[in-house]
């Protein structure tokens, strides 16, 4: 019988012929001595050397092929090729890069049509599949992170230079003399500022957040997309990610306040110190719940831009998806804070240092926070350093939220199979790719 194309199986007889016997004598022909007209062979006239057939052993069974690649595939066009084998095929022992130990040692890779591979990522993986994609399309991506940087860091220099003076709060909040009442105005105005500051520079993020989604999503799977194209998209979801993202923060301040609850009540009580110290031992622990809940909601924007969830059912979907991997979760996320930081202290400090310096406090002013009035040239500069920063920050946050999401979705629902079909491979995740398979569940 054939087993493979190209070539029998050894040891076994043509069928209708006898197989001899042991002693290698073949067996009568006949039993009334009759003899029978002896019937064409149909073995090959040109075959092997004896020396190149192995013996059957108890040896490990053949594994089918794998992926088609050098020495792989149907008939060979050539017949028996040199040792025995055929064409690219090579008998075991041969020692060939492309003989059966060669090739069947390691699976073939996984295909790669964009930034990162189809299969389950690792954390090295994860992060340069961000740059990549900063690389592969900087035009989109540093425009996008340009124009929003630009944006935001206007709005908040001319909100600190014109609206915001935070002068006559830093000096009543220095003032030792200062009344309860002038405190806690002082400290009203600057929670104030700094919250409308913080506000802009949100909403500059959420939009530079949505497009790069949109870019990221798409250069996975190797298709370019227009700054246009990726506002159209992201447009319908921008309402929904604000609220979300506002809604984030506040139910980890809700929790945190929660935790220190009753020792500000038992504070209120009279007892003072067993109070602040219940206060802030349950603020502490309230801190580790918070923390627990952002991570496992830190893939719902990814989850609400992508598949156009709502915001509650986006959290539920992080959640989903996160279940299991919370710390792997945690790690990469706080690496890729980490590395955005450094980057963004690299690029602002040195601005801010020199703005300090144009601005004629020198370096002494920079130190010293005590002036509240930064004057304009320090806000420009010093903004200037913030875009510059901005556009390196938000390419590399964005990026690793939304492959790290697609990792989770490839790891439990092989989105890798629907990634591949949209990316228009052909018999991707079958028998002749040779593609892993989804690991559902980890």
């Amino acid at each position: 019988m054939n087993d493979t194309p190209g070539w029998a199986s050894p040891g076994s007889a043509p069928s209708g012929e006898k197989e001899p016997d042991s002693s290698g004598a073949p067996e009568p022909a006949d039993q009334d001595g009759t003899g029978r007209p002896e019937q064409p062979s149909k073995w090959s006239k040109e075959q092997p050397p004896p020396g190149q057939w192995s013996a059957p052993g108890p040896q490990a069974p053949t594994p089918p092929p794998a992926a088609p690649g050098p020495g792989w595939g149907g008939r060979p066009p050539g017949g028996p090729g040199p040792g025995g084998g055929h064409g690219g095929w090579t008998g075991p022992g041969q020692g060939g890069p492309t003989g059966w130990g060669g090739a069947w040692g390691h699976p073939p890779a996984a295909a790669k049509p964009g930034v990162i591979p189809l299969r389950p990522l690792g954390v090295g993986e994860i992060l340069d599949g961000a740059v990549s994609t900063m690389r592969a399309y900087w035009r989109t991506v540093l425009g996008i992170s340009l124009t929003v940087a630009v944006f935001t860091q206007v709005a908040v220099i001319l909100l600190q230079g014109l609206v915001l003076d935070d002068s006559a709060a830093t000096e009543t909040i220095n003032d030792p003399s200062a009344t309860l009442g002038e405190l806690t105005r002082a400290m009203g105005d600057t929670l104030l500022s700094s919250g409308l500051v913080l506000l802009v520079t949100l909403l500059g993020t959420i939009v530079a957040t949505a497009l790069l989604t949109s870019v990221t999503s798409r250069a996975v799977i190797g298709k370019p997309v227009t700054t246009g194209e990726a506002w159209r998209d992201a447009r319908p979801q921008l309402a929904g990610l604000l609220g979300l993202t506002l809604l984030l923060p506040l139910i980890a301040v809700a929790i945190m306040a929660a935790g220190a609850l009753p020792g500000l009540l038992v504070v209120a009580g009279g007892s003072n110190e067993g109070g602040a110290a219940l206060a802030v031992l349950g603020a502490f622990a309230a801190g580790f719940v918070a923390l627990w809940l952002m991570i496992r909601f830190s893939l719902a924007s990814p989850a609400l831009m992508l598949e156009k969830q709502g915001i509650v059912k986006s959290m539920r979907r992080s959640a989903k998806l996160v279940k299991g991997s919370w710390w792997r979760v945690f790690g990469i996320q706080l690496l890729a804070t980490i590395i955005a930081n450094i980057v963004a202290s690299i690029i602002v400090i040195p601005f801010a240092v020199l703005a300090a310096a144009l601005s004629g406090d020198g370096f002494t002013g920079f130190l010293d926070s005590s002036g509240g009035d930064l004057g304009w040239t320090y806000l420009i500069v010093s903004g200037i350093g913030a875009v510059i920063g901005s556009m390196i920050t938000f390419p590399i946050t964005a990026g690793v939220t939304v492959l790290l999401y697609i990792d989770r979705r490839i790891r439990r629902e092989a989105l890798d199979l629907d990634l591949a079909r949209a990316a228009g491979l052909q018999g991707y995740g079958g028998q002749a790719t040779g593609t892993p398979g989804a690991t559902p569940g980890s």
